[in-house]
């Protein structure tokens, strides 16, 4: 942690596996996306549906689909291994009585009822709580994904071992949930580059430049 000038400490935030897993999951999300939509409906993109492309299409959807699978497991690790800021306490506020009061603070800033501008050194505690429900999210869209993929071979280990899923599922069903999960994770991602960006310009505290470099510039008295 370095003092510089202006009284303030650059304090390593985000350590490099968030800020990695961070990147390949935004990544893999536009990939998936893209790809998600044509293999529901070529015409909606504009290009053919022949065999030749949907083959193609299909390999990179699935082969983003495990690369995101990995980096949200990653993740998950790190919670328990990373730092304070990465930590599982982060995305649970909610279970502690200062998160819930943080959490106030933030909604009461959000909704216009106060003019002070919280500033958390990590994630603040209304955010925290949205990303618990973000990995839910994924795992969701994780488990119906690979649960579509292995109904090319039933009977075989990921069949088997996703079993519960289509006990819980139709087949209609689960490829809807895919589907609509994959537009709740669209629109996250709008409200949070809005947010971080809003943040950033009220806090002044480089809550975009941290999530490339790892640093947040920390005024001495927090």
């Amino acid at each position: 942690m370095a003092r510089n000038r202006n009284c303030l400490y650059e304090e390593y935030v985000w350590e490099v596996p968030v800020r990695v897993t961070h990147w390949v999951n935004m990544l893999a999300i536009v990939v998936l996306s893209v790809t998600g939509i044509y293999i529901g409906s070529p015409k909606t993109l504009g290009l053919s549906a022949s065999d030749y492309v949907m083959g193609w299409v299909r390999v990179i959807h699935f082969t983003a689909g495990y690369t995101f699978a990995v980096s949200v497991a990653s993740r998950m690790w790190w919670a328990f291994a990373g730092n304070r800021h990465a930590g599982w306490c982060e995305f649970v506020p909610f279970l502690y009585p200062e998160g819930r009061r943080n959490m106030w603070r933030m909604f009461t800033y959000y909704t216009f009822l106060s003019r002070k501008v919280p500033h958390p050194i990590g994630h603040n505690a209304l955010a925290g709580a949205t990303y618990l429900l973000v990995f839910l999210l994924y795992l969701t869209m994780i488990f119906t994904g690979l649960a579509l993929y292995a109904e090319h071979r039933p009977g075989g280990a990921m069949h088997v071992l996703l079993s519960p899923l289509y006990w819980l599922f139709s087949n209609q069903g689960m490829r809807l949930t895919h589907h609509m999960v994959m537009w709740l994770l669209i629109a996250f991602a709008i409200h949070h580059v809005y947010s971080a960006w809003l943040m950033d310009v009220k806090e002044r505290g480089g809550v975009m430049s941290s999530i490339f470099g790892g640093y947040k510039p920390v005024k001495r008295r927090e």
